[in-house]
């Protein structure tokens, strides 16, 4: 199964397993086993670096299962060869979100004269806000 130009998955790295779908359908769904259930196994796959796989661990969440296998289930259509389509596409989707690296952003301070206008506009509405109040003996 190819990921994209670099990265293939190889048949012997997913299984698939199929059973009856749930819902509604009559006898249709009484008779043939549309669910799709692939396993993909990442933890051993040679073609997904560490780093990756420590992304897609994170994104593909509760998925993921202790010995490292990604099960992505598929009921969403009435025939098996659409919900392997279905779920081979998110299995893709999972990886192709893994292998982007995530931008980190830089921490940087907030300039002098950009604190000395924040404290004063702090100071202003201190004044506003204090004028609001109630009015008493001695104070204007």
């Amino acid at each position: 199964m190819k990921i994209n130009n670099l990265i293939q998955l190889e048949p012997s790295e997913i299984s698939e397993r199929f059973s009856k779908s749930s819902g509604p359908g009559g006898q249709h769904i009484n008779k043939v086993d549309t669910k799709v259930e692939l396993r993909f196994f990442a933890i051993k796959s040679p073609n997904l670096s560490k780093s990756v796989k420590d992304r897609l661990k994170v994104i593909a969440g509760n998925k993921w299962t202790l010995n490292g296998e990604i099960v992505i289930t598929a009921e969403k259509h009435r025939s098996q060869s659409k919900n392997r389509e279905l779920a081979k596409s998110k299995l893709v989707g999972l990886i192709l979100k893994a292998l982007e690296k995530p931008v980190y952003r830089l921490q940087t301070r907030p300039s002098k004269s950009v604190r000395i206008r924040r404290s004063n506009e702090k100071q202003k509405r201190s004044k506003i806000k204090a004028l609001r109040g109630r009015v008493r003996d001695g104070q204007i």
